[in-house]
């Protein structure tokens, strides 16, 4: 199925400014005023606000048009969770990766219960079109409980030692966290998540390709890749 590609119509700025922009706040941690601050030194003067609506109306967009362009992943899943304040509430994101630390899913809900890791499942299996040959997590009961309704057959190892993969997928939240100072809602979280994860998915170089020259070329492929994203090649 062909994804509608991204329009700019009725945008002062070129579409490559756009897209950059975007980028730019996916991709490091930056705050909104950073990024004005960078374009301005390319010339281009925009306001902290301007970028926030872009982000908000292009980011998701961009980030769906990429995943959409990642290839088929890894056949073990590592599925964990973790909690997130949000004006003083818990809620609990959470979040599968495959074995090479590619980011598979991830949804932000307020409990840490059968019901969301059920959801877990069926969004990973709904989105991928397969079921792996194998989930690996931490002791919460909730996985077992969702495995048996949703994949029984399927094979799951519950070890808090095993699940460092995803464990360790959390870690560039926390800092994007800490450069953001928190999250404002709910709903800002889950659309920015998915944003910052399929930009860095593209980024990341696999372990097996971490040798100088497979880096250097696995950098332009990844910028051709957003640039088609977004619509701007």
């Amino acid at each position: 199925m062909q994804t509608k590609k991204i329009s700019y119509q009725r945008q002062r700025f070129a579409p490559q400014i756009i897209a950059h922009v975007v980028w730019l706040y996916a991709r490091f941690n930056l705050s909104l005023r950073e990024v004005e601050e960078l374009m301005l030194e390319r010339g281009v003067e925009l306001s902290y606000e301007t970028i926030r609506r872009w982000t908000v109306k292009f980011g998701p967009l961009i980030a769906h048009a990429l995943r959409r362009r990642q290839p088929r992943p890894g056949d073990v899943w590592h599925l964990d969770e973790v909690v997130v304040k949000i004006a003083g509430q818990s809620y609990w994101l959470w979040r599968a990766v495959d074995q090479h630390g590619v980011v598979l899913e991830e949804i932000l809900r307020p409990r840490r219960d059968k019901r969301a890791a059920r959801q877990l499942l069926i969004k990973l299996m709904k989105r991928w079109r397969f079921a792996p040959k194998r989930i690996i997590t931490d002791k919460l009961r909730s996985y077992g409980a969702a495995k048996r309704e949703v994949a029984p057959g399927l094979d799951h190892w519950s070890h808090k030692g095993l699940n460092n993969r995803a464990e360790n997928s959390h870690l560039p939240f926390r800092t994007r966290e800490r450069a953001m100072q928190g999250f404002r809602s709910p709903g800002g979280l889950q659309r920015f998540v998915p944003m910052k994860s399929a930009t860095r998915n593209h980024f990341s170089v696999p372990a097996r390709r971490r040798s100088a020259l497979s880096i250097r070329y696995h950098r332009p492929e990844a910028f051709k890749m957003c640039e088609a994203a977004a619509n701007v090649a």
